[in-house]
């Protein structure tokens, strides 16, 4: 987000696309197994001025490359320069086809080793990278520079998001001091719920954290449920919505944590909804592939 709260992006590199219905098809018809690598794409969402864009094009494993600082999905890629990750976007916007162009630079004021399976079994897990970062955008089409703060993250997992979870609530927010606390609120198939709280200072220090209560949300249009966890006596704000989709709803909200007044990034993922049918059917729209 911009330090003036006026515009923000979501930048995701995949390998093995979570919400690819090319790399689930490809899966049913070889008994569960596909390559990874032959289902990457770097998706971009832009908000604020000039205007929203969207691109996650899929590419095949001829159209990628990798090593140890550096990811190449067609056109685009990410670098690591040893203190910045430095991303090079040259995508197409869709459904209506426009130009995305342009370099986001994310630098961490600390690296974090913190790593947490999000599962009982561990076999999903997220660990932050830069959890408190400052990003430059550099945009060149649509025209568009700016400063703010960001996070950078990685998730990874051994088997389809819908085998193990039925929905999930996550927030980042940065507190005045400079912190970032990332809450995980987890429902899974089997097995109670599971909250992961966690504060990293900008040195990439991390502190497990009491998570306050859970507050609902109301739903998003496409009447996912919601839930946000905020001071007691307290109820989140819906302050405005980034994405609103069938299965994924990402928005800003105002709470309260510990006696504070913030602002968070909250994202809700329907793990159920990504494997139905009629949403695999209508992610090509939004996601094309190139083989």
């Amino acid at each position: 987000m911009s330090d003036d709260g006026r515009c923000g992006l979501s930048i995701i590199a995949f390998v093995g696309s979570v919400f690819s219905p090319y790399y689930a098809w490809a899966r049913a018809r070889n008994d569960g197994v596909a390559e990874p690598e032959n289902f990457c794409a770097i998706n971009v969402a832009l908000y604020g001025a000039p205007g929203r864009r969207w691109t996650m094009t899929e590419r095949g494993r001829a159209h990628m490359q990798r090593s140890r600082d550096t990811f190449t999905v067609g056109p685009s890629r990410l670098h690591w320069n040893g203190t910045s990750l430095v991303i090079d976007i040259d995508e197409i916007n869709v459904p209506l086809p426009m130009r995305v162009r342009g370099r986001v630079t994310v630098t961490p004021q600390g690296l974090c080793r913190f790593v947490t399976g999000l599962d009982a079994a561990a076999r999903h897990r997220w660990g932050p990278i830069g959890p408190c970062s400052r990003v430059s955008v550099d945009m060149e089409q649509p025209a568009a520079r700016w400063l703010g703060h960001a996070y950078l993250d990685s998730n990874e997992g051994d088997e389809p998001v819908d085998r193990a979870f039925k929905i999930w609530d996550w927030s980042r927010t940065v507190t005045g001091k400079g912190d970032t606390v990332v809450v995980y609120d987890v429902r899974p198939l089997q097995g109670p719920d599971r909250v992961i709280a966690q504060r990293f200072d900008p040195q990439g220090l991390a502190t497990p954290l009491v998570a306050p209560p859970r507050h609902p949300v109301p739903r998003s249009r496409w009447f996912i449920p919601r839930t946000m966890h905020s001071d007691a006596g307290v109820a989140p704000v819906v302050q405005s919505t980034l994405e609103d989709t069938p299965f994924y709803v990402r928005s800003i909200l105002r709470s309260s944590l510990e006696g504070e007044a913030v602002t968070s990034v909250h994202e809700t993922l329907d793990a159920q909804r990504v494997a139905s049918l009629p949403v695999r059917l209508m992610l090509p729209w939004r996601m094309p592939r190139l083989p």
